[in-house]
């Protein structure tokens, strides 16, 4: 039920020539195989990293934090890796709604909001897809491009809410399967994986009942997850057992989900140990086959032709850079907030005086209240909070003078930023804002020349590198952005993003 959930299922017996097996399928189990390989040989890899990118579904809000899938899958799943004598970590960057943001420009901070390092990517956008057109299609096909031009090209794993798709949906959908398949691009379906499980929803919800409504316990195969068997209190043994909660998943949907995750790398792990062994039998040393430093490295020209994103800035031979003040990051900032004394600050002796802010959330922010019941009084409440917060570099008036950012590498030159806090905030806060002064390379751009991108809290400065003017030059080796605040501000001017490419 949980491998044939994916929108290609997986089929493990490829390894042996399995006459039914497809292209996509052999594929898909090759790379997987291929990455957990890589992984247990490579002497000076001690950590098997995931990365998870997503709404609140992967914060895991409506819950204790510990109760959320990747906390789960990182306790079910470490016995695995402590074996081979590694660990596993999997990095949560889910974050709620209240900020702002969504799959569209969050892609793009791939390196920052988890470790550019990872061995495999889980995004995670469900409802925030729906009713988002094309939109989703590429920003999936986005982060599969990118992802191949980080150190370990790992496979991106996007995991639904729903059933699998029909129809047109599902076409469009398998075409990103299909054609990222050599890169081990799939997707999972919760929904559907339980309906595969034999149980009778559809029986169920005509009688009325609805185990996925909100707060419903049992989902008709468990009535608490593994570590609620052995939970003393009886209130928290119940909680653990609730499917949904509101529209979250609660801990059972969660212990699902993980399991699907666990048992797909599993399989892999044993075929992985499989190639292994048959490689030292013969004589040979495995390091010399799946080392990382013997993986092959990729271009934007080993890709195939994108099929959703347009290529401008999907086919690149680096990911985007981002400097992202929200919370959690695990990974690497793209821009930096240059000193103002920096020798090579083109504004150096201007007042720059921005104040970097994040949202006071206490411990009890976004868990369900009978969590927070149950926790109130343990030792060990810590373990429901939550990591994500707003958060930005903000400016009140004039006053807080300018901020300078130091920009890295650029591929195309493409320059955004992104507002906080809110979903339709960028032309009210940027574009139609006339205190405040943005300058790149020392040169004012006029904001009739920008635009909201690649979603409503975020604008494009700039498309692609100036080619004349003042803007173009670039006297120091490095390209700046600023942006000056000119007077009274009737709402903080807040960067929470700065993302270039």
């Amino acid at each position: 039920m949980m491998i044939e959930s994916w929108l290609g299922p997986w089929n493990f017996n490829a390894f042996d020539n399995d006459a039914n097996a497809t292209e996509v399928q052999r594929n898909q189990v090759e790379k997987l195989v291929d990455t957990m390989a890589r992984a247990l040989v490579t002497e000076d890899q001690t950590e098997f990293l995931i990365g998870t990118i997503g709404s609140s579904v992967a914060a895991g809000h409506d819950n204790c934090h510990y109760d959320s899938y990747e906390s789960q899958l990182e306790r079910v799943f470490s016995p695995v890796w402590e074996a081979a004598g590694m660990k596993l970590t999997c990095q949560n960057a889910g974050e709620g709604g209240g900020c702002g943001d969504d799959f569209r420009n969050q892609v793009y901070c791939i390196k920052q909001n988890v470790s550019p390092k990872f061995d495999i990517a889980h995004y995670t956008w469900t409802y925030f897809e729906v009713g988002g057109g094309g939109d989703a299609l590429v920003a999936r096909e986005n982060l599969i491009r990118w992802s191949q031009m980080l150190p370990r090209q790992p496979p991106v794993h996007t995991f639904s809410m729903f059933t699998r798709p029909k129809g047109l949906e599902y076409n469009k959908e398998y075409e990103l399967v299909e054609r990222y398949s050599k890169y081990g691009y799939n997707t999972f379906y919760m929904r559907g994986g339980y309906f595969a499980g034999g149980w009778d929803y559809k029986i169920e919800t005509e009688n009325g009942i609805d185990r996925f409504g909100w707060g419903y316990v049992g989902d008709g195969y468990h009535n608490t997850t593994r570590y609620g068997e052995n939970e003393e209190n009886p209130d928290r043994k119940e909680s653990l057992g609730v499917v949904m909660r509101n529209w979250h998943p609660g801990p059972l949907a969660f212990q699902f989900i993980s399991d699907a995750f666990a048992l797909t790398y599993s399989k892999a792990i044993l075929l992985a140990l499989d190639l292994i062994q048959k490689e030292i039998a013969n004589g040979n040393d495995p390091r010399d086959k799946w080392d990382a430093s013997k993986r092959k490295m990729l271009s934007k020209k080993s890709l195939p032709e994108p099929k959703f994103c347009g290529p401008e800035y999907c086919v690149v031979d680096e990911a985007p850079g981002c400097l992202n003040f929200e919370l959690p990051t695990f990974g690497q900032w793209g821009s930096k907030v240059e000193d103002p004394n920096d020798e090579l600050n083109p504004h150096k002796g201007e007042l720059q005086n921005w104040e970097i802010w994040h949202e006071a959330n206490d411990i009890w922010h976004m868990v369900g209240k009978e969590d927070q019941v149950i926790f109130q009084d343990r030792e060990d409440k810590e373990i429901c909070s939550h990591l994500d917060a707003c958060g930005g570099i903000s400016a009140t008036s004039s006053d807080n003078g300018m901020v300078v950012f130091r920009l890295p590498k650029m591929e195309v030159g493409l320059v955004v930023i992104c507002g906080c806090c809110g979903k339709d905030i960028a032309t009210e806060m940027f574009i139609n804002n006339t205190n405040i002064e943005v300058m790149y390379n020392g040169a004012v751009l006029d904001p009739s020349t920008w635009d909201v991108f690649p979603t409503n809290k975020c604008v494009r400065l700039l498309k692609r590198f100036p080619t004349e003017g003042a803007a173009a030059m670039n006297p120091t080796g490095h390209a700046y952005l600023s942006i000056k605040a000119l007077g009274d501000q009737e709402k903080p001017v807040r960067v929470s993003h700065v993302i270039t490419l």
